[in-house]
């Protein structure tokens, strides 16, 4: 159980780190993928352990949310998208539950449940996520066209982010 906890300690400051510092600054120099953001942080909730309590996952969302936003100079928007996956995430693991259920002592990895359930239950939250995001940043739908574009421009760099974390860490509580 100890290790359990600093391994997701050391998940949350290693990517967090890395978001904050070296993807918030990443930028494409082409001119349609300048909308593109690479979005990896909300792997640390994804990756939570299954029986993480409901209310300490939307903590974790918010603390890491506000964290990024100090960095990102966006007041309560990652915040929220990011409270917003965390409170989605228990529906979101029902639609997607493998036939035979879950183990209550495993985490929602590729290496537990296989590359499709992972990419079918990342790909949910990760979509919900980015949408709400540039929905916030916006502000209005006026700009509906590129919160579209924006989000399946970042949600395809992000995943490929996520599943290249995944595969070199493949993380295995």
């Amino acid at each position: 159980m100890g290790s359990l906890i600093v391994k997701n300690i050391i998940r949350f400051l290693v990517v967090f780190l890395l978001q904050a510092f070296v993807l918030a600054s990443f930028t494409i120099n082409y001119p349609i993928l300048d909308n593109t953001n690479v979005i990896i942080y909300p792997i640390i909730i994804l990756l939570l352990p299954l029986r993480t309590p409901n209310a300490l996952i939307l903590l974790f969302g918010f603390t890491l949310g506000i964290l990024l936003d100090v960095f990102y100079n966006s007041p309560g928007v990652h915040a929220s998208a990011t409270v917003l996956i965390a409170f989605l995430r228990p529906y979101v693991l029902s639609l997607v539950e493998p036939r035979g259920g879950y183990s209550v002592e495993a985490s929602p990895t590729m290496r537990e449940y296989g590359s499709t359930w992972f990419i079918m239950y990342s790909s949910i939250l990760m979509l919900v996520h980015l949408f709400f995001l540039f929905s916030v940043q916006a502000f209005t739908f006026v700009f509906i066209v590129e919160i579209l574009l924006k989000t399946f421009l970042s949600f395809v760099v992000s995943m490929v982010f996520i599943l290249i974390y995944m595969y070199l860490f493949n993380p295995k509580e």
